[in-house]
């Protein structure tokens, strides 16, 4: 997940950016059949993504519905409010107004583009300095008869910033890159839950659950159906990841490749030290002191387009060049630390599978040298006072 503030916990962790099991110069292995998942988290508490979780242990899928309606109708585990085997949401999440769901292939480069760029290609973007995609990250669903779940938290929340609020926890689920809900690889453990009947999301990071104890770091709720102004869940505010941003929404998922579109910003991370310290752009609200990159880093927020004129046609598959214009055309987000640093969600819960679409090296031959920084606006400095709004 994220480098959130200077506590005694930070010393061994910001020199590697990095600290957990999935910390490989490795790519993830591809998804298996059964089993469990990867060990390794996605962000920069754990250092970089574990291998894809393996896709058994769901129900059959059932057909697709319309937007917005699962798409499989039989689920894991038994009984009501089990963790569904298609998808209760369709992609883009929020409204159109929020800056994720907004095109910028028409806006300006920023003033320090060029400076940022040339910096970021000395160093690459993590594990080697290639581009790899995670696919550890599951977005599960919940309706009226999902039990709600009140949560101890752990060293990883933080009173004022994080919300304390009853999580519902569909039955039959698991956390990123587990096979239930036990984080048994030390890894950032995220579990992340659309609440039908509320309209809800529910973000949370270092989760462990062992029957009837229920562990939690910071957990961040979500209104889709709300208008966020700039300042989100509060200036100066962390969030499940490290910008304050939500993850879902950033996420693309095998649906949307196999479709032929992905209408948002995708999520990305970089090791701390490419990270500009305590500085961040909208749309993010926070940024970190592990961060440790001096003023030619890439700050929390900062959006990269890849080139207009990139040669699509030179990348291996349709999937590839389906995420490759998505990423010319809403770009992608920094939005927390890590090694690994794409993010696609786990395909448990979609109808298409990654296995037939994209693998975790399809985009190695992008560098840092094929973007450009989109214009950014103003650079906050990170005080650690946050305001949650109401």
């Amino acid at each position: 997940m994220q480098g959130l503030f200077d506590r005694a916990l930070w010393g061994a962790l910001v020199l590697a950016g990095a600290c957990g099991s999935g910390n490989t110069d490795t790519p993830p292995p591809a998804a298996g059949s059964g089993g469990a998942g990867g060990t390794g988290g996605s962000g920069s508490y754990s250092g970089g993504s574990g291998g894809n979780a393996a896709k058994g242990g769901v129900g059959g899928q059932g057909g697709q519905m319309g937007a917005g309606a699962r798409s499989g109708s039989n689920a894991a585990g038994s009984g009501g409010g089990s963790a569904s085997a298609g998808r209760c949401f369709a992609k883009p999440l929020f409204s159109s107004q929020m800056a994720w769901n907004q095109r910028v292939d028409t806006k300006p480069k920023d003033a320090q583009s060029d400076t940022i760029i040339a910096a970021l290609q000395g160093r690459g973007w993590g594990n080697g300095g290639i581009m790899q995609i995670d696919f550890s990250i599951d977005v599960l669903c919940a309706d009226a008869t999902t039990p709600r779940r009140e949560f101890e938290p752990n060293g990883d929340f933080y009173e004022g910033e994080c919300d304390e609020e009853a999580v519902p926890v569909p039955s039959g689920g698991h956390l990123e890159g587990e096979s239930g809900y036990q984080c048994t690889g030390d890894g950032d453990c995220h579990l992340i839950v659309i609440a039908e009947d509320t309209n809800k999301l529910y973000e949370q990071w270092r989760v462990n659950i062992d029957g009837a104890d229920y562990q939690g770091g910071c957990l961040a709720v979500w209104q889709l159906d709300r208008n966020y102004d700039a300042a989100l869940r509060g200036e100066q505010c962390t969030s499940a990841d490290a910008a304050g941003l939500p993850i879902t929404p950033l996420l693309f998922d095998a649906d949307e490749v196999a479709a032929g579109a992905i209408e948002h910003a995708v999520r990305f991370a970089l090791p701390n030290m490419h990270i500009r310290k305590n500085t961040y752009v909208r749309p993010a609200t926070h940024a970190t002191g592990a961060a440790s990159a001096g003023a030619d880093g890439v700050p929390y927020g900062a959006r990269l387009r890849l080139r207009a004129d990139y040669p699509l046609d030179s990348l291996p598959n349709e999937a590839a060049r389906v995420l490759a214009r998505a990423l010319q055309r809403y770009g992608m987000i920094l939005a927390d630390g890590g090694n690994i640093a794409l993010m696609g969600q786990d395909d448990r819960s979609t109808t298409a599978k990654w296995d037939d679409l994209l693998a975790p090296r399809d985009l190695d031959d992008l560098k840092p040298r094929d973007f450009e920084l989109v214009e950014a606006g103003e650079r906050f400095t990170w005080t650690g006072d946050c305001v949650l709004e109401d």
